[in-house]
């Protein structure tokens, strides 16, 4: 609802068409609700659609904007997290990284594969906006499989980072020019300036960050990357349970306690949440609901219909020349200038060299967790867990992949040969 809170808020798009697809008719139905109430309310210029039928969902669009999962979504990742650390392996999550994130691959990469097989042949011109995790792999399958389809993958990991950012040096964040580039949940910051005067602010974030990330109470842990910042150098612009999902010695020193708090507590404020705006709707209160957010998927629309020339500091586009030393067929996070051309990424170079082993580590997991998606393959889906940074043995990766299948056999497509 916060996406059409932002579209009706805005006077370039007036007069579009909001045409809301879900495959729950209930949920459906209350969302549409709650939004035709906040259109009247405002006396706004735009026509409200609803329905589950995707072919006419998609029907005439030029922007379509994706977040699914695959439910039960939180007993599903609970069993991606568990089931690996109960054979020895210590992933600090498995939502995007880790054995773990292949079976979140292999649930929800298929169904955004079949979308995006009815965009090519309904409205091939359209971007499609992608915000389903595990981000990196959603999106690099469809650059793979559609190379032709303009899309774009959008997370607001570097954007909620920047406050810490603004308390570590003690500058407003609209004072702070800041890049990141990397792999989605798997960045660094790259550069960091004040604009009132070009110094450049890496000294002191290297030298006041450590300690700050060290003793901050925050959502999801940061003393890993407080300890990266400190033998590396480098500012990853995530959290622990993120960033520390791809590296095998991050269990360490990640803080593993905030971590699995912040996903029970994760759980239930969603579930609370549903409650009480289910209860707001059914009392005709809905309009309150809709409001604007800070997401960048409609600045970006807007960005394109006014060819505004405008930087997004961060979007997931594929790798054409960006990062010059991974390959070009992997989808990268990085800035990017928006105009009626689309997304044009802002070249970067080679990334570290101390850093790039972690990220060409990542892509050799990628390519394999694809080509079993792909093939359906049981096979290269063994061998995609036995490549990952963090699986320690043969035994221990069979053991992960054959529970899991087990589990989750009817959520996913893999020959179980």
């Amino acid at each position: 609802m916060g996406t059409v809170g932002t579209i009706i808020s805005s006077e370039i798009l007036e007069g579009s068409t909001i045409t809301l697809h879900d495959i729950n008719e209930k949920n459906l139905e209350l969302v549409r609700q709650a939004c035709e109430s906040a259109i009247n309310k405002k006396k706004s210029n735009f026509t409200l659609e609803a329905t589950t039928n995707r072919t006419n969902a998609i029907k005439d669009a030029n922007f379509i904007i994706n977040s699914i999962e695959v439910a039960p979504r939180f007993d599903l990742l609970d069993q991606d997290y568990k089931i690996p650390l109960n054979q020895g392996c210590m992933q600090l999550s498995g939502e995007n990284g880790g054995p773990g994130a292949l079976f979140h691959s292999l649930r929800v990469i298929p169904p955004i594969l079949d979308i995006c097989e009815d965009i090519m042949k309904i409205c091939p011109n359209a971007l499609f906006i992608n915000y389903s995790n595990p981000m990196t792999r959603v999106c690099s399958a469809i650059n793979r499989k559609f190379p032709s389809l303009k899309f774009v993958g959008l997370c607001h990991e570097f954007y909620h980072f920047l406050p810490s950012l603004s308390r570590i040096l003690d500058i407003p964040i609209n004072q702070l020019d800041v890049e990141g580039y990397g792999l989605n949940h798997f960045g660094v910051i790259t550069k960091c300036r004040d604009k009132t005067n070009n110094e450049d602010l890496y000294p002191i974030i290297r030298e006041k960050g450590p300690e700050f990330f060290y003793n901050v109470n925050l959502y999801d842990g940061f003393k890993f990357i407080g300890f990266f910042l400190e033998k590396y150098g480098y500012l990853p612009y995530t959290t622990d349970s993120h960033y520390g999902e791809y590296i095998p010695w991050a269990w360490d020193k990640a803080d593993v306690p905030a971590i699995r708090q912040f996903w029970k507590g994760y759980e239930g404020m969603m579930g609370q949440q549903y409650l009480k705006l289910k209860k707001l709707i059914q009392k005709g209160k809905g309009a309150r609901l809709v409001k604007p957010e800070n997401e960048p998927a409609i600045p970006i629309i807007e960005g394109i219909l006014t060819d505004s020339n405008y930087v997004e500091p961060s979007v997931n586009i594929p790798n054409d020349n960006i990062i010059t030393n991974i390959p070009e067929n992997i989808v990268v996070e990085c800035p990017a200038l928006i105009n009626r051309e689309g997304l044009n990424g802002i070249p970067f170079g080679d990334y570290p060299l101390e850093l790039i082993g972690y990220i060409r580590a990542q892509v050799s997991v990628i390519d394999l967790v694809l080509e079993s998606i792909f093939q359906e393959s049981k096979d290269l889906a063994l061998k995609a867990i036995l490549i990952d940074p963090l699986v320690s043995s043969y035994n221990q990766a069979e053991r992960i992949l054959n529970q899991l299948l087990r589990l989750q056999e009817k959520y996913i497509q893999i020959k179980l040969e």
